[in-house]
């Protein structure tokens, strides 16, 4: 039987279909135009500016750091351009430790540099470029470029290496620069310097490097670089060069800081120079020292535990954060305080059995039998401690306390390096600071004593000693002590004073200074420091000191012979000269030398010699015995006594060609562990 179609309604259906294919299509189209107008009108400015970056690549371009020279021009840290393998980890497609293989057959590639390559790709993002090794010779440039082909992803580099030409001198002051590590970096990109230092790969880490470094960094440039699709370097479009960073301009004499660190020889200590009416710091020395260049790359495993473990702690800056008792140093300004606030006269006079009483306890002079009859000028020319400890009792820790602050004992002096210690300059709320048991934070009359002849629980740096010296000497006009004299700007070249005005002042009698001062130039001319000083062709004034390093049983004598090198008294002298219009006045620690005019008294003489006279320590004259040349025993010429007359002689310094002109100048005490001080002599 034969099926009849139904013609019209196949046609209808075929009609709908095609309607609604049609539909669909229009819709799909709309849709695309939709999409098309939207990224080509709506969203045109973003994508354009995405294509942009994507042909255009923006480079840093990281700027020259600044210079680094003392008072006369002499370069202290200087920059030179150097040749770097180096390696970006998420360029490599192969295994990395097979490179390195590879490239060592090239390259001179140690264990130290590949230790150095893994600890830095630990702390970097993988896409950034690593060095591998550092200042390539010529040699080990050309075999690489003719094997460059062998290694995508390694290249080498023309880079900017920082350099510190006087090795050891004046680290601790100069510090150093390292790379960028993962806390530092993670720190920058917090700040609002975060667009400055992209491409930096190194940042100050200590002293004026890490202080200034915002002075010395510079500002960044950019290099605008058209790239393939590949990545690789088409052309470049536009430049912004970098600016160089500003050069630092110290108040140092790099002259003076050689012939002190000289003296040292392999003793342990510190010294600070400072000129009085400015506050420029003419010398900083920490005792021993160790070479900055060491860090700049990352310094190896086997430098660094030498270092760190070392019984002498080079690492340690002594002037800034080291901290001791004052000794006998303290007395000028005890003697001070006792006139300015009307508890002595300079005519009254105690008498001196050799002790000082206080309850059942015995506080004993140096001297068995005592002085004698004692007057506030013999006081210090002779540094009688009972004459101290009977004027600390009557003026009490308070009013001590309150004297003293002003002179910057105890108190950060503001210099520009960073983590400056405060010290302790103790005082009846200091203790209830310090102290969390109620029973330790009362402070007890007989605690006042050994505080009046430095000891006890004072605890001051190096360097505020020698502010105190230098206030003392300017009259109590107070100059904030720094390092950096001048800021010379990078591009331009002018210049700016750091320190141009004083402080404050401290409001004294003058007859009370001129009379304090006349004792100190007493103390050279007949009194502890006089040997030192015997010859000398200027008039100066000083005083010597003698700081406990342990606490010693009152029963026992103390004898620096028969106890443990590192258990005896510090050497102290605190100077100033001339004695009419201070030039120069600094304080000196020597650990564990013993009495203050044996060890420091010598060293302060060679370093105020050079820097009043320009005069130098002779060395002897060698003379020939049976072919061989040995020092001949003939006399030593040498203006300090013969203690110190076998401070060898400093090496001629290196004359670098200044890059820029030279400017227009020539383990804090712990509260309850201070040591006992009535068991031997402060001088």
């Amino acid at each position: 039987m034969t099926e009849i179609k139904d013609t019209e309604r196949e046609l209808q259906l075929f009609r709908l279909r095609l309607s609604v294919a049609g539909l669909v299509v229009f819709i799909c189209f709309g849709l695309l135009m939709a999409r098309f107008l939207w990224l080509q009108a709506v969203r045109h400015s973003e994508y354009a500016e995405r294509a942009e970056s994507n042909r255009i690549s923006v480079v840093p371009a990281v700027p020259n750091r600044g210079l680094i020279v003392d008072r006369n021009g002499v370069i202290l840290a200087r920059n030179f351009s150097a040749y770097t393998l180096e390696i970006t980890p998420s360029k490599i497609d192969r295994s990395l430790d097979v490179v390195i293989d590879e490239l060592a057959l090239l390259v001179d590639i140690q264990t130290k540099d590949r230790k150095r390559f893994k600890r830095q790709m630990e702390e970097s993002k993988s896409f950034e470029s690593l060095p591998i090794r550092t200042r390539l010779s010529d040699e080990e440039v050309a075999r690489f470029a003719a094997q460059r082909y062998r290694f995508p992803g390694v290249d080498i580099q023309a880079r900017l290496f920082r350099q510190y030409p006087l090795g050891q001198t004046a680290s601790h002051m100069i510090g150093y620069i390292g790379r960028v590590n993962k806390r530092e970096s993670e720190r920058i990109e917090e700040s609002e310097d975060a667009a400055n230092y992209r491409g930096t790969d190194y940042i100050g880490k200590e002293g004026l490097e890490k202080s200034y470094e915002k002075e010395l960094h510079g500002i960044t440039g950019y290099d605008e670089i058209e790239v393939s699709a590949g990545g690789r370097a088409v052309r470049t479009l536009s430049r912004t060069a970098p600016t160089p960073g500003n050069n630092l301009m110290l108040s140092v004499d790099i002259e003076l800081q050689k012939i002190i660190e000289k003296a040292f020889g392999d003793r342990r200590g510190a010294l600070v120079a400072i000129e009085p009416s400015t506050g420029d710091i003419l010398a900083y020395v920490s005792m021993p020292t160790f070479d900055p260049n060491l860090f700049v790359e990352g310094i190896d495993v086997k430098s660094w535990d030498e270092l760190n473990t070392s019984i002498d702690r080079p690492l340690l800056n002594r002037p800034l954060i080291g901290t001791y008792p004052a000794g006998s140093t303290f007395k000028p300004y005890m003697a001070l305080a006792a006139l300015e606030l009307g508890k002595r006269t300079t005519e009254m006079s105690i008498n001196d059995p050799g002790y000082f009483m206080f309850g059942n306890n015995k506080f004993r002079d140096d001297k068995e039998g005592g002085h004698g009859r004692v007057d506030m000028y013999k006081s210090i020319v002779l540094s009688c401690n009972t004459y101290y400890y009977n004027l600390s009792n009557d003026l009490g820790i308070d009013a001590i306390h309150d004297f003293m602050k002003p002179f910057g004992f105890g108190q950060i002096t503001g210099i520009d390096l960073d983590s400056e210690k405060r010290g302790v300059l103790p005082s009846t709320e200091w203790k209830r600071k310090a102290y969390k048991r109620v029973d330790q934070q009362k402070w007890y009359a007989g605690e006042t004593i050994s505080v009046g002849i430095g000891q006890g629980y004072n605890s001051f740096t190096p360097l505020q000693l020698a502010h105190a010296v230098s206030n003392l000497a300017n009259n109590g006009i107070v100059m904030k002590p720094h390092l950096v004299k001048i800021i010379e700007d990078g591009a331009n070249k002018t210049r700016k004073l750091t320190v141009p005005k004083e402080s404050y002042r401290i409001p004294l009698k003058q007859e009370n200074i001129d009379f304090v001062k006349s004792a100190m130039v007493g103390v050279t001319k007949e009194g502890t420091s006089a040997r030192s000083f015997a010859g000398a062709a200027y008039e100066s004034g000083g005083k010597t000191g003698t700081a406990q390093a342990a606490s010693m049983s009152k029963s026992v004598k103390y004898e620096a012979s028969k106890i443990s090198e590192r258990l005896r008294d510090h050497s102290l002298y605190i100077a100033f000269a001339p004695a009419d219009k201070p030039r120069i006045a600094l304080a000196i620690i020597v650990e564990n030398a013993g009495f203050g005019a044996a060890a420091a008294a010598p060293i302060a003489r060679q370093a105020i010699d050079y820097y009043l006279l320009g005069k130098r320590p002779v060395e002897p004259e060698p003379v020939a015995v049976k072919g061989v040349l040995k020092p001949s025993v003939k006399a030593v010429i040498n203006p300090v006594n013969a203690a110190a007359s076998d401070v060898p002689k400093p090496a001629p310094a290196p004359k670098p060609a200044p890059a820029i002109a030279p400017p227009p100048f020539s383990a804090p005490a712990r509260p309850g562990n201070a040591p006992d001080p009535a068991a031997r002599s402060t001088k």
